[in-house]
C-alpha cells in the first residue's frame, strides 16, 4: 500500500531551504540599492548563494537605474543598409558584419525607414521582382533616457530585438539590442565566436578572404600571419597580445563594431568579453584608403 503522505523530493527541500535563508540572510531589509549590494556580496562569502548568482542579481538592480543611452551603439558606430545600394553590395555588407537584423536607411543616414532581417534579404536572391523596401519591417524608437527595465519588458511584448534611439531633438544617437539589454544581467552573451574553445587556434580564415583573430594572440603571431609589422621591435612599451596593442593606441578598451587601422590591415570588434576584445576581424585595407594613406605618409614626410 502506498504510502498516505510521501516524504517531499530533495530538489524541493534544498530550493525552500535556498529561499528561507536567503530571506533570513537579508532581514530587515537594505535601504539603498548600494547596500542590497553589499548584502548579496554577504551572502555570497557566507555561501548562501554562488557567485553566478550574485553577479546576476547585481546585475538586475543595477540595471534598474540605467538608461538606453549608456548602454547604446554610437550613431558613428552603427552598421547601416543603404535602401539604393545594389544587392550585391547589401549582400556582401551583410555576410561582413555579421548581424541579424539592420537598420535601413535612404538618402542620408539619419533618415531610418526600417529595419531588415538578414533572412529577408535572401529571399531577393530567389525572387529579384521583389521589393527590398516590401521586406522592411518598422523600427521602433526610443529616447535615451528610456531605462532599460521598461525596454525590456517592451522587447518582450511586441517581439521586437531591435530599437533606435533618439535624443531629445529627434536625432539618431544610436541603437540598443536585446542583447544589450541582457549583458547587463549576464555579462558578454557569447554567441558563434566563442564555438571553438580550442586556445591553441586563434587565427581563422572567413569565407570572404577576412580573418578572424583572438584578441588574446601575440602580436609577433599576428605580424608574421599576416606579413606586417605593428609595433616597433625595439619599442620600450611593447604589448603582448593584439588586444592589449589596439586598446593602447585606441585610449580606450574597444567596443563591439569600432576598428582600427594599421600597416594596411583593418582590425574591427566583433565580440567583447569581461572588458576586454575576444574576437576581431582583420582583412585588407581597401586599395582606395590605402591609397589615401599612402598619399598622406608622402605629403608628411616632405
Amino acid at each position: 500500500m502506498s504510502d498516505p503522505h510521501p516524504e517531499r523530493s530533495p530538489q524541493r527541500e534544498d530550493k525552500r531551504s535556498f529561499l528561507q535563508r536567503l530571506a533570513e540572510f537579508i532581514h530587515p531589509g537594505p535601504d539603498s540599492p548600494e547596500e542590497l549590494i553589499e548584502t548579496l556580496a554577504e551572502a555570497e562569502e557566507n555561501r548562501v548563494i554562488n557567485a553566478e548568482s550574485r553577479a546576476m542579481l547585481e546585475g538586475v538592480i543595477r540595471m534598474a537605474s540605467m538608461t538606453a543611452g549608456e548602454v547604446m551603439v554610437a550613431a558613428p558606430r552603427m552598421d547601416l543598409l543603404d535602401i539604393d545600394a545594389p544587392f550585391d553590395e547589401l549582400l556582401h555588407q551583410v555576410i561582413d558584419t555579421g548581424h541579424s537584423r539592420f537598420p535601413v536607411f535612404e538618402g542620408e543616414r539619419e533618415n531610418i525607414i526600417g529595419i531588415l532581417m538578414a533572412k529577408d534579404l535572401l529571399k531577393l536572391q530567389r525572387a529579384p521582382e521583389l521589393s527590398l523596401r516590401a521586406l522592411l519591417r518598422p523600427a521602433l524608437f526610443i529616447p535615451e533616457t528610456k531605462g532599460l527595465n521598461d525596454l525590456l519588458r517592451d522587447f518582450r511584448h511586441n517581439r521586437n530585438h531591435l530599437a533606435m534611439v533618439v535624443d531629445e531633438f529627434g536625432r539618431t544617437s544610436g541603437l540598443i539590442t536585446i542583447e544589450d539589454v541582457l549583458e547587463q544581467i549576464v555579462g558578454e552573451i557569447e554567441d558563434e565566436f566563442d564555438e571553438a574553445d580550442d586556445e591553441t587556434v586563434d587565427i581563422y580564415a572567413m569565407a570572404d578572404g577576412s580573418s578572424r583573430v583572438n584578441g588574446d594572440t601575440p602580436v609577433e603571431r599576428v605580424e608574421e600571419a599576416f606579413g606586417v609589422t605593428l609595433q616597433d621591435p625595439d619599442a620600450d612599451d611593447r604589448f603582448e597580445t593584439i588586444g592589449g596593442l589596439i586598446a593602447h593606441e585606441m585610449g580606450h578598451v574597444p567596443r563591439r563594431g569600432e576598428r582600427f587601422e594599421r600597416s594596411g590591415l583593418r582590425f574591427t570588434v566583433l565580440h567583447t568579453r569581461g572588458g576586454a576584445v575576444r574576437w576581431f576581424k582583420v582583412s585588407p585595407v581597401t586599395s582606395a584608403a590605402g591609397a589615401a594613406a599612402s598619399h598622406e605618409h608622402r605629403r608628411a614626410g616632405r
